[in-house]
């Protein structure tokens, strides 16, 4: 399949926090997914790489960046019609921050991931529901990965 097929990529990111152990969750306002828990992420733009995209979305949403961050792949997910790509990541803090949210968010939590707040978007739900990812999840939560 050529790059030029797919019709749209987007990309986000789950943040955890080597301290506490949790992750990062951010509620949705209303739209097509609104009141919905979800990740930092979105579309990625014409002429934009996914880690352009990625910092970008993390600046819009959580109001800053997260400098020297280790950016580690989780899922590339496509979808049946092969128009639609949607590429995951994990980000490891040193520690939780409080993130200032633009108008696509309502609240956020910072939980473990075995209390993770419901409803998730539906995305999130299936990613979290594949074993492969939730075992990879796992490794690297216990991994001492230094920038």
């Amino acid at each position: 399949m050529a790059t030029n097929d797919i019709k749209h990529q987007a990309c986000g990111a789950l943040i955890f926090c080597i301290t506490t152990k949790r992750y990062l969750f951010l509620l949705r306002e209303k739209d097509k997914h609104g009141h919905l828990w979800g990740i930092v992420g979105g579309k990625i733009e014409h002429n934009e790489t996914i880690q352009q995209g990625l910092y970008r979305e993390i600046q819009e949403e959580l109001g800053g960046t997260i400098i020297d961050a280790k950016i580690i792949p989780i899922e590339k997910y496509t979808s049946d019609n092969d128009k639609f790509v949607y590429h995951t990541f994990l980000i490891r803090v040193d520690e939780e921050f409080v993130p200032i949210l633009n108008h696509e968010h309502i609240g956020y939590a910072w939980v473990k991931l075995e209390n993770c707040p419901r409803p998730l978007h539906p995305g999130l739900q299936r990613t979290f529901q594949i074993k492969n990812i939730k075992n990879k999840l796992e490794v690297l939560q216990q991994l001492d990965i230094k920038n």
